[in-house]
């Protein structure tokens, strides 16, 4: 068994969420959240941000950590126990870039029911519908965007 353990975000801007279409070797792989692997010495939060920079190329802040998500996979070598630690976050512009050395070949903001139809994994449909609550309930307090919560 092979341990991973990656984060990553649910980053909103005006209410429209980003997500990342992978496309590899001309095979659906369906749209995501952006994540990825820490690296060594690295704290979660930092990990986030800078693997939805890369990914995206979207400029975020970090609102409040969400919770995790836990999933297991095959590889031909061993079975991998991936752990998945993810932030709200917001970005500064609807700005996106899709990160083609990872093979997504789009990327875009959407709304909350598009998102959540898009999205491939029930894990991460989860984590969205979460982080939107998160959001909203903020947004009706009128604390969305006014100040940092980790």
């Amino acid at each position: 068994m092979i341990e991973a353990t990656s984060c990553g975000g649910v980053v909103i801007f005006r209410g429209k969420i980003l997500l990342l279409y992978k496309n590899f070797k001309n095979k659906y792989e369906g749209w995501v959240l952006p994540k990825g692997t820490v690296e060594a010495g690295e704290e979660y939060k930092d990990t986030a941000l800078r693997e939805v920079l890369e990914e995206s190329g979207a400029r975020a802040s970090i609102i409040k950590y969400i919770g995790k998500s836990e999933y297991t996979f095959s590889v031909p070598e061993d079975t991998v126990d991936k752990e998945v630690h993810w932030y709200l976050m917001m970005a500064d512009s609807y700005y996106s870039k899709p990160q083609r050395e990872e093979y997504f070949v789009d990327s875009g903001f959407y709304k909350y029911h598009e998102a959540y139809h898009l999205l491939k994994f029930a894990n991460e449909k989860q984590i969205l519908e979460k982080a939107y609550h998160e959001y909203l309930d903020l947004k009706k307090k009128n604390l969305w965007g006014s100040k940092k919560y980790f």
